[in-house]
């Protein structure tokens, strides 16, 4: 068989019009008297879009306006961005980051630029074992799974816990008690990951056994993304077996209008999504027609109230567009699921206390016993103190009693800031925070400055 050879490439080659045309990034607080103006100019190249995104979702910022152009070999980019309270980005430190991120100096290759904690991997948050989990969602079941934690003397350092259509997806970074490094002993590690199976196939669903799974470190992934590709892997956007709880959170009201049409004589399939607006929604949309393979070419998108409209023209990475209806449809319905993943109604407990073993399953089994079902949680750790977010609902679906919120303030209140709010139905509204119970000041944080710290 005759030998083949192939043509020798300089590896440098391939950055050279990156390094002819470096990316630019400025913020400008003066062309909009409401918002600050991004804008990003770079070659394009694949998953930029995305890039991006990731990088001011990370910093907790609210797109209100963005306008997309990579069609052909540049990539340009407006964002109108705001944050949490609903005011400009003020914060030199955040204005650096920004720019070096999004500019020459923050360019990596294979797409691994990020907020540094927002990854997933053994070595991608300090010295610490990442764990993977995905199974049936059930009442209490993020309680037995720190329980199980706990009695195995692993501390959990920072997590991040979403639920959707009957499913939970945990990635949860732990250590050892007593080295705070890294677990390296496969005995303990096979040890837990059995037990945590056990834990997962608890419930009498028949495919239970199917669906649980846990694993340990994939990569250098976005932690958020990596949620999504776990239940997009789950095939959690299928229909069936959707809970009256998810019914609640999910009413006409908030049920997003998402369709697909051909442009023709363009050669694009566009995407209109039509929702209630709320924070990284931009993220959870382009991080999913990534993961499913569909290059973004232009965008608009924008916010009017309570509602956000984005319109996306888009192919297939093989040049193609969306012909038949079954594609179609199962973009509207992967869309949908990335939407309603991070949807959270009803309360959110903020508990803040010196970072121990255990902590995450004795707060998680007060919950549990106190009837509370926990629909999304982050947890981290700053120095030595743990902070904590839960949000919570009945687990019959009701409304929380408020003498429920009362009796976890009495039971935990005594050894731990804690903080009650009511998760607004949109980010219309922007008002200070309420005075917390317990005393806790008046300022609120956000998870991926958290993170940071954790990491300094």
């Amino acid at each position: 068989m005759a030998n083949a050879y192939w043509p020798y490439f300089d590896p440098e080659y391939e950055s050279l019009s990156l390094r002819i045309n470096p990316p630019r990034a400025s913020v400008d607080n003066s062309s909009c008297p409401e918002c600050t103006v991004v804008k990003v100019d770079s070659v394009n190249k694949p998953g930029i879009l995305l890039e991006v995104v990731q990088v001011l979702s990370d910093l907790d910022l609210i797109i209100t306006k963005a306008y997309i152009s990579s069609d052909g070999g540049w990539f340009m980019d407006v964002f109108h961005v705001i944050d949490q309270q609903g005011k400009k980005i003020t914060d030199g430190k955040t204005i650096d980051y920004i720019e070096k991120a999004l500019g020459p100096k923050g360019h990596i290759t294979a797409g691994a630029k990020t907020w540094p904690s927002k990854q997933v991997g053994v070595h991608s948050v300090g010295d610490h074992t990442a764990i993977e989990l995905i199974g049936r969602d059930r009442p209490g079941l993020l309680s037995e799974i720190s329980a199980v934690l706990a009695n195995l003397r692993f501390n959990v350092a920072a997590a991040e816990v979403w639920t959707h259509n009957r499913r939970i997806a945990c990635v949860l970074y732990v250590n050892d008690d007593t080295t705070c490094r890294a677990v390296g002993d496969q005995t303990r590690l096979s040890l837990m990951e059995e037990q945590l199976k056990n834990i997962l196939r608890g419930c009498d669903d028949e495919d239970s056994e199917k669906v649980a799974r846990t694993s340990f470190s994939m990569g250098f992934t976005h932690v958020d993304r990596r949620l999504h590709q776990m239940f997009f892997a789950d095939r959690d956007y299928e229909g069936g077996g959707v809970t009256t709880a998810d019914q609640v959170d999910h009413t006409p009201s908030f049920k997003p209008e998402i369709t697909v049409e051909r442009l023709e004589d363009k050669g694009y399939s566009v995407v209109n999504v039509k929702c209630r607006d709320r924070a990284k929604l931009m993220f959870d949309i382009v991080c999913t027609l990534t993961d499913m393979q569909y290059v973004v070419f232009h965008a608009a998108i924008s916010s009017d109230g309570p509602h956000a409209s984005q319109e996306y023209y888009i192919r297939h990475m093989d040049g193609c567009i969306l012909d038949t209806e079954g594609e179609k449809e199962r973009v509207i319905k992967c869309l949908e699921a990335a939407i309603r993943r991070r949807v959270s109604e009803g309360l959110s407990l903020e508990l803040c206390a010196k970072d121990r073993v255990g902590l995450l399953s004795e707060v998680t089994r007060i919950l549990r016993e106190n009837g509370l079902s926990v629909t999304r949680a982050g947890v981290s750790t700053v120095g030595e103190q743990a902070v904590n977010v839960f949000y919570v609902r009945d687990a019959s679906g009701n409304p929380v009693d408020m003498k429920t919120i009362e009796a976890l303030r009495k039971e935990i209140g005594h050894t731990m800031l804690f903080n009650v709010k009511k998760v607004p139905a949109s980010r219309s509204a922007y008002k200070e925070p309420e005075a917390s119970i317990a005393g806790w000041p008046k300022t609120s944080f956000f998870f991926g400055n958290l993170f940071e710290r954790f990491l300094a």
